[in-house]
């Protein structure tokens, strides 16, 4: 009797380890599973007004040099605006790392601020992803309605009635225009940085530098060549990151 007692308490006793080590390994699995949180090295989101061709849209950009293999973005309500993932062999590679997206740009005259900007509320937007280890990506952008006026060129600038300005010196072009302090809706909003784009089929000059700098750049003599059409662009970017885009072309001298 004792004997068959013994084996009754081994067997009850064993069964109550197994489940302990059962529910131990359950846990530590559930947390190998739900992993660790990742911030994302960046994450933006803003408005591109192009004051030229009077159309709007939006960009973002994400990085994470570790990489990702799921990511979704959330407005400030929580509705997901975007969602994307990685197969297969970009998967196996490790994911992805930045990522850039700009939306298409319909003209105002179809879709007005107002209604862009109930498309796209001001707010947070969240950043929500996955790595291939399971760990959560994270990260959020603060998205404004801020958007700058467009550059008004000084130089160059074309004859009544031409389209492009010509006839400017190849031996230095002087890129050139007034101040940006004000939005688009005539309220004021600090600018913080230029860019300044020229470029054609054998030239991309792209320089970006303070607003404090100034609002004149000189396109170096090496870079252009006489008798030659060129198509630029002066960015206006507010304290959000927000830009507003002034386009110009010319044709240098012979």
């Amino acid at each position: 009797m004792k004997t068959i007692f013994g084996n009754l308490l081994r067997c009850a006793l064993a069964g109550v380890a197994l489940a302990a080590a059962t529910t131990v390994a359950a846990e530590q699995s559930g947390k190998k599973t739900e992993g660790k949180s990742i911030p994302l090295t960046a994450a933006t989101m803003i408005i591109e007004y192009n004051a030229s061709a009077e159309d709007i849209g939006v960009q973002f950009f994400l990085d994470l040099s570790e990489g990702w293999q799921e990511m979704e973005i959330f407005d400030p309500s929580g509705r997901e605006i975007f969602s994307a993932e990685t197969e297969g062999r970009l998967t196996r590679q490790g994911g992805g790392t930045e990522l850039f997206l700009e939306s298409v740009e319909p003209p105002i005259a179809d879709l007005p601020f107002e209604k862009f900007f109930r498309r796209f509320p001001q707010g947070i937007y969240k950043f929500r992803g996955r790595d291939n280890d399971g760990n959560r990506i994270s990260g959020q952008a603060e998205f404004t309605h801020d958007v700058p006026a467009g550059p008004e060129m000084v130089m160059p600038v074309p004859a009544a009635g031409a389209e492009c300005a010509e006839h400017v010196p190849a031996s230095g072009a002087v890129i050139a225009w007034n101040p940006v302090t004000h939005s688009v809706f005539g309220d004021p909003l600090e600018i913080v940085r230029y860019e300044v784009i020229v470029e054609n089929d054998d030239l991309n000059f792209d320089v970006k530098f303070p607003a404090q700098t100034g609002t004149m750049l000189t396109v170096s003599l090496e870079l252009l060549q006489p008798g030659t059409h060129y198509i630029g662009e002066v960015l206006a970017v507010e304290a959000s990151g927000n830009q507003t885009i002034t386009e110009f072309c010319f044709t240098t001298a012979t």
